[in-house]
């Protein structure tokens, strides 16, 4: 029998990126899953430059990620540009190095059940964390788009996205990373002021739609003026 033409595409976008387990996720298959990502997220304006990091979980025991280098376009990656990275940001395969945000990227993975972690640069995630900052976050309700957040039901959600302050120590961030996990289990991300967003899922798909999700809320927000 002949597939149609919508079954031959359903069939092409869910090899795009996998609904597997993280656990069962290739080095190789992430790498290039990311890469689509990366020109999705750079059409749309929100990791423009160098800025932006992306990581996919493709172990948990040992905890190994395949992870973005530094200092690299998103818009234009390419697999072998993808390091895999242990639970001690140690690199063990690929040439390069992580970012130093890659100790958020293992804060985040040891603290929240997820199989990827990105990182998005926009205008938006910048100017709401600038002018929400001594609110110590935003508040998120009343949008239908929010039943798009794994677990989230209803547009009566109230969705709290933390900012904490930006830091060069790492390790430091890193640790406040964890700490606000442990305070705020039903969080879906959260906000560096001046730095962008940090959001996470069980997988690939849930990642991405994760951040499309906050991404378009933090605009209504700005567009609205409720920046």
């Amino acid at each position: 029998m002949k597939k149609s033409k919508r079954n031959r595409k359903r069939e092409q976008s869910s090899r795009t990126i996998p609904q597997s387990s993280p656990n069962r996720l290739a080095f190789a298959e992430a790498a290039a899953c990311l890469v689509e990502i990366g020109k999705g997220f750079h059409a749309r304006g929100w990791v423009l430059g160098t800025s932006g990091n992306f990581s996919a979980v493709i172990s948990h025991e040992p905890l190994r990620l395949a992870i973005t280098s530094t200092g690299l376009d998103k818009g234009c990656l390419t697999p072998a540009q993808f390091l895999e990275m242990d639970e001690a940001a140690n690199v063990i395969r690929g040439d390069g190095r992580p970012s130093a945000e890659a100790l958020l990227h293992l804060a985040i993975a040891c603290g929240v059940d997820t199989g990827a972690i990105l990182h998005t640069h926009s205008v938006w995630s910048t100017v709401l964390s600038g002018s929400h900052a001594s609110q110590g976050g935003i508040a998120l309700e009343g949008y239908e788009m929010l039943k798009g957040l794994e677990g989230v039901r209803t547009h009566k959600h109230r969705e709290w996205l933390p900012i904490l302050e930006n830091s060069q120590d790492m390790v430091e961030l890193g640790k406040r990373v964890s700490n606000t996990l442990r305070e705020s289990p039903g969080i879906h991300g959260f906000l560096l002021r001046g730095h962008g967003l940090y959001t996470w899922g069980t997988g690939l798909q849930e990642a991405k739609r994760h951040v499309e999700i906050l991404e378009f809320l933090m605009e209504v927000l700005v567009r609205s003026g409720a920046a």
